[in-house]
C-alpha cells in the first residue's frame, strides 16, 4: 500500500541529495518517477542541483494555485513514485492533494523538506506543518553545526551577520544571503552576539 512520507533536515543535511537518489533507484529499475517543487524556489529555474553536484529536471513546478492532485492524475498516473523538494512551501490545502494521490492513486509520496522558518524558531512553514500532521512516515535527515552538535535550526546570514526578521522566503543566489544549519547552543551564542 502506497504511502506518504515526509523526511525533513535542517538546510545542508543532503534532503536534494537523497531525492535524487531514491529517483535514481526507482529508474534503475525500469520504474517511473514525477519530481517536483514549488515554484517559490527560483534558483536554478526547474532543475534541481545538490551541492556536490547532481542535478536534475524536474517534471513540473507548481504555485499556490495549483491543484498537485489533478495535475499528477492527468499527466503523471503511471508513475510509481511521486518525489516533492522544497516541501515546506506546499500549501496545507497541497499537502492534503499529495495524501490523495497516495489513497486515491495508490502512488508513494515522499516529500523532502524543512521543518522550521529559516530564522523564526518560534514557527514552521506551513506546508510541513501538515505534512508533520498527516504524513504516514516522518523521519529526520540530521547534520551537523560547525561546533559538531546536531544541527536543528536554520539561520540566514546577510554580510557576514545572523539575521533575525525579515520575508520569511528570501530565496539565496546572491552574495549577500547564507544559510546555515546551527545548533541551539550556537545559534543562542550568534543571536547574542558573542
Amino acid at each position: 500500500m502506497a504511502q506518504l512520507y515526509f523526511r525533513y533536515g535542517a538546510m545542508g543535511c543532503g534532503k536534494t541529495m537523497q531525492l535524487l537518489q531514491v529517483a535514481f533507484n526507482y529508474e534503475e529499475r525500469g520504474q517511473k518517477v514525477c519530481v517536483i517543487k514549488p515554484a517559490t524556489d527560483t534558483k536554478n529555474n526547474t532543475k534541481l542541483l545538490t551541492r556536490i553536484g547532481p542535478e536534475r529536471d524536474t517534471n513540473f513546478t507548481f504555485d499556490r494555485r495549483t491543484n498537485v492532485f489533478s495535475r499528477i492524475k492527468k499527466d503523471y498516473s503511471d508513475v510509481d513514485c511521486v518525489l516533492v523538494d522544497e516541501a515546506q512551501f506546499l500549501t496545507p490545502k497541497q499537502a492534503d492533494q499529495l495524501m490523495e494521490v497516495v489513497v486515491k492513486l495508490n502512488i508513494p509520496v515522499i516529500c523532502y523538506g524543512l521543518r522550521l522558518n529559516a530564522f523564526k524558531t518560534d514557527k514552521g512553514f506551513e506546508g510541513a506543518t501538515r505534512l508533520l500532521q498527516i504524513a504516514h512516515k516522518v523521519e529526520e535527515i540530521k547534520t551537523i553545526c560547525d561546533c559538531g552538535r546536531k544541527a536543528t535550526l536554520n539561520t540566514r546570514w546577510l554580510d557576514g551577520k545572523l539575521v533575525t526578521s525579515g520575508p520569511a522566503i528570501l530565496i539565496d543566489g546572491t552574495s549577500e544571503i547564507e544559510y546555515k544549519a546551527l545548533c541551539e547552543h550556537c545559534y543562542s551564542k550568534y543571536k547574542e552576539g558573542k
